[in-house]
């Protein structure tokens, strides 16, 4: 994806949003003409995905105990872990690409803070604070689209 800000950058963050939803989210041509909504459905679409994998972790053992031998299941419970830290990592993600896409630009904060924060409504921009100014875009570091 182009880094926000950049000429090409909404193009290649639709892109990339297409690809973490459903296929058919395609053929909605309001969702590529207007990628904040895109963004908006794709949160939603993740927020959904990860209550669906953290409410099958907790229910494997009731459900399949019976039907799989202890091998099975412990690996059942490791795909459940692997995916659900996938679908939150790309949940965090798809949350940075919307705020960019909104405008919303972010400053690396001091090296001990957890990165750049969101600067309030009216509040004085400052280091480790988000800006908003027109169409810019987070310049996010790693740890922000994996905390």
């Amino acid at each position: 994806m182009h880094p926000p800000g950049t000429p090409g950058f909404e193009q290649t963050a639709v892109n990339w949003l297409l690809d973490v939803v459903p296929p058919d989210y395609r053929l909605h041509g309001v969702l590529v003409r207007h990628p904040v909504a895109l963004a908006t459905l794709a949160r939603h679409h993740l927020a959904a995905c990860v209550e669906g994998a953290r409410q099958g972790y907790r229910s494997a053992r009731a459900e399949l105990g019976d039907d799989l031998p202890p091998g099975g299941l412990a690996a059942v419970l490791s795909a459940y872990q692997t995916e659900g830290q996938r679908l939150v990592a790309t949940a965090r993600a798809v949350d940075l690409v919307g705020r960019a896409l909104r405008g919303e630009t972010f400053v690396p904060g001091l090296a001990s803070s957890p990165g750049g924060r969101r600067q309030p409504p009216g509040g004085p921009p400052s280091p480790d604070r988000a800006t908003r100014t027109g169409r810019g875009a987070p310049a996010a570091t790693g740890r922000e689209a994996v905390r």
